[in-house]
């Protein structure tokens, strides 16, 4: 069959037909705007990553609803760090330069968060963290710090755990704390917490996540005239700190960091677990703000598993990252693009906004990266598997 030879116009549209795809595809990959998460999502603290990743997609939700941002939908992209501060580090470079998130979010564990730090602040990727609470995660010195934060810092969680104890009656505090970077950042916190307030301490103890007997360490403590003990440390090994108390017979007051929030701690701490004293952001029990009613009811909405509050657990993992999506939306939308630099430079310019945790006036600084501060902590204890507020 004869085929004319095409005209020089014909080729050309020719060729302009074949490269259409070539030209859409990369407007076709920006169709949404892609924010990640790093966090547990397998393991003991697997109800960690269970309750962010809650959290921030009712927070995606309300704002795709209302439009998005930069005219985009959001669209959450996820990863399990397993607890490793090697393969989060891997994660969050995935997150950053395959996926190409605006911003990505950490999880609970600490170590994790400061393996990510390094890397965030030299690929001017903003980073925010929605647990973990070691106080060098954000004041890591960076001269450019892309690390934000809507948690507890420990710094500042060791003074109010000094203040719970002395209310306790405490007056010779026992150290009991994880063998990793954040028991040191919190090791230096309550020593200068205990300090300010001329305290005595009975001595300092440390333990591996993989410790099944702690009795040794409680047993010097116990020795060297401790009357309450502080507790920092996730679910597996603050279960087993519990159970060994009860094998020793000891009711000394435990007055705890929030680790024990992020997984199954009474099942694994047995009954003496409902009685550790435990630092919180917030709680779905009791009486609720209409913004925590509208979101209490987002939750149940989207997961029918949910039948009561003690479903809605750990609440601090939810509220913290709700709020801290919708403070980082509103960056994106005050910088206009999801440039990192931009969106770092348009965390400062975040006006009032009402949150889940409180009213955010100003939530960030060039000098303060960290939106919460000790007035927004609350003590909870565990009923069951519901985390409910001291009332005492």
């Amino acid at each position: 069959m004869y085929c004319p030879r095409p005209s020089r116009m014909s080729r050309r549209a020719l060729a302009a037909s074949l490269a259409l795809p070539l030209l859409l595809s990369p407007a076709l990959a920006q169709e949404t705007i892609k924010v990640g998460l790093v966090a547990a999502l397998s393991g003991q603290s697997a109800k960690s990553g269970e309750a962010i990743t809650r959290g921030l997609q009712v927070a995606i939700d309300e704002i795709n609803a209302a439009g998005g941002v930069l005219g985009k939908k959001l669209e959450l992209v996820r990863r399990d760090d397993e607890s490793n501060p090697a393969k989060g580090l891997v994660a969050a470079r995935e997150l950053v330069q395959r996926e190409k998130v605006a911003v990505f979010f950490g999880g609970i564990d600490t170590p994790v968060s400061m393996a990510i730090v390094p890397f965030a602040n030299s690929a001017k990727a903003p980073f925010m963290g929605v647990w973990a609470a070691g106080t060098p995660i954000t004041r890591n010195g960076a001269a450019e710090n892309y690390v934000f934060r809507v948690s507890a810092v420990d710094e500042l969680v060791d003074e109010a755990m000094v203040a719970q104890a002395v209310k306790k009656g405490a007056k010779k505090p026992g150290l009991m704390l994880i063998n990793n970077p954040w028991g040191e950042s919190n090791e230096a916190g309550l020593k200068k917490a205990l300090g300010a307030g001329s305290i005595a301490m009975a001595g300092v103890e440390k333990f591996g996540n993989d410790d099944l007997d702690m009795v040794p360490q409680l047993t010097r403590l116990k020795e060297a005239g401790a009357d309450a003990i502080f507790l920092v440390g996730n679910v597996q090994p603050a279960a087993q700190i519990m159970k060994s108390l009860d094998k020793m017979g000891w009711t000394v007051p435990v007055v705890s960091h929030w680790g024990p929030a992020g997984g199954r701690f009474t099942e694994l701490g047995g009954p003496r677990a409902e009685t550790v004293d435990m630092v919180q952001t917030y709680s779905f029990s009791g009486k609720l703000s209409p913004k925590g009613e509208t979101v209490l009811a987002a939750l149940k909405a989207k997961y029918p598993e949910i039948k009561t509050l003690a479903d809605v657990t750990p609440a601090v993992g939810i509220a913290n990252a709700y709020d801290a999506m919708h403070l980082s939306a509103l960056a994106i939308a005050k910088a206009g693009s999801t440039d990192g630099t931009a969106i770092r430079k348009a965390f400062y310019e975040i006006g009032p906004y009402q949150g889940l945790i409180k009213s955010y006036a100003k939530p960030f600084s060039a000098t303060n990266h960290d939106a919460l501060s000790k007035d927004d902590y609350i003590f909870t204890r565990f009923k069951g598997i519901e985390i409910v507020p001291l009332t005492d």
